[in-house]
């Protein structure tokens, strides 16, 4: 008799070595991307893109392929983002009807356009409705429930107390990316503050945040004591991320590709992101979402930034990958320090 997801998750937290999950990220993290990052190794733990939650919602039949048609023969978590509770408890029930690991509550999306609305990173301004939102949710969900958190929106002033509200509503498990909503991705990452959650917490902690190579993820788990990692950007930038820190910490030199290596994994996310029948102009405009992060990793003076974004055709697209990427040298895909303007997509802290 085969384990349920729930089974399978609570297998993963309590075997040894620490559990990589990949993180959820909205109009990345969709079926195609998973099918991909599971035939480079893939993480232990895969994240939906958040469902959008309110009264009228109805799940997405798109980010819910990703659970019904989960190719990647790991546990499975459903993530929802919204602040009414009527409509998170009707959505957790809906999902649970599906095999799902567990379902995730979002207090960590840093968007204006969410955060405004008082959800996601929003909520962290209002612990008394955390409070009140997780006890709904705690007492309905018979899965495993989880929640991603930032620490705190303009501070981490109120992080002690947040704690103290997912430790009353016994969570499973509390991922934590180590900035606040307004620091976006643009701070350094407060490793802190996380290992004050793993000291405090009776549930397991996963370390998000600039986790970008075997070292670095071995010096997090370290310094942090969590009980394993999420990494969202580093694995699109480098899909062998996950195996590499699996190699790092087990004592054997992590694989590093080479540019030809890497030039056929864009080859791969082209085809494997394309839906049937779509122009090939249109998805060289789709591969940018992607190009931005892989394109830190590919040389350091942002040429390759510079030109990518402005490719219009596939033959332009795959000509100026081949300029940067067609050799036999190692590219470790770490990210550089690219020259990038202020208001630049990618400005901030990426190491």
């Amino acid at each position: 008799m085969s384990a349920t997801p729930a089974e399978s998750f609570d297998a993963l937290l309590r075997r040894p070595g620490p559990v990589l999950a990949l993180a959820p990220m909205q109009d990345v993290t969709d079926l195609p991307f998973w099918r991909l990052m599971a035939r480079y190794g893939g993480p232990d733990l895969y994240y939906t893109e958040y469902f959008r939650v309110h009264a009228t919602s109805n799940l997405e039949p798109w980010i819910l392929d990703s659970i019904t048609k989960n190719p990647t023969g790991r546990p499975a978590v459903a993530q929802m983002i919204g602040n009414d509770i009527p409509a998170l408890v009707r959505t957790a029930r809906a999902l649970e009807r599906h095999a799902v690991a567990a379902i995730d509550l979002n207090l960590g999306c840093p968007a204006p356009v969410v955060y405004r609305k008082c959800a996601g990173g929003g909520l962290l301004r209002e612990p008394a409705r955390v409070d009140a939102i997780l006890g709904a949710l705690r007492e309905i969900v018979t899965t495993r429930f989880t929640v991603k958190t930032r620490i705190g929106f303009d501070s981490p002033a109120l992080f002690d107390d947040l704690l103290e509200v997912f430790a009353r509503h016994r969570i499973d498990l509390l991922t934590v990316h180590g900035r606040t909503v307004r620091e976006g991705y643009r701070s350094e990452v407060h490793y802190d503050y996380i290992a004050r959650a793993a000291r405090r917490l009776p549930c397991p902690v996963l370390a998000n945040g600039n986790i970008y190579s075997a070292s670095k993820a071995a010096s997090v788990l370290g310094e942090t004591g969590v009980r394993g990692l999420m990494i969202g950007r580093g694995a699109i930038r480098n899909p062998w991320i996950f195996d590499q820190i699996r190699s790092h910490l087990s004592g054997r030199p992590p694989f590093v590709p080479t540019g030809r290596e890497v030039l056929a994994y864009v080859r791969d996310l082209f085809e494997a992101t394309r839906p049937a029948g779509l122009r090939s102009e249109v998805q060289v405009e789709k591969m940018k979402k992607y190009m931005n992060f892989l394109g830190l990793g590919v040389e350091p003076t942002g040429a390759f930034l510079h030109a990518i974004r402005r490719a219009a055709t596939e033959a332009e697209f795959f000509g100026i990958c081949a300029r940067f990427m067609d050799h036999g040298d190692p590219m470790p895909l770490e990210p550089f320090d690219v020259p990038l303007g202020e208001r630049d997509v990618l400005a901030g802290e990426h190491r």
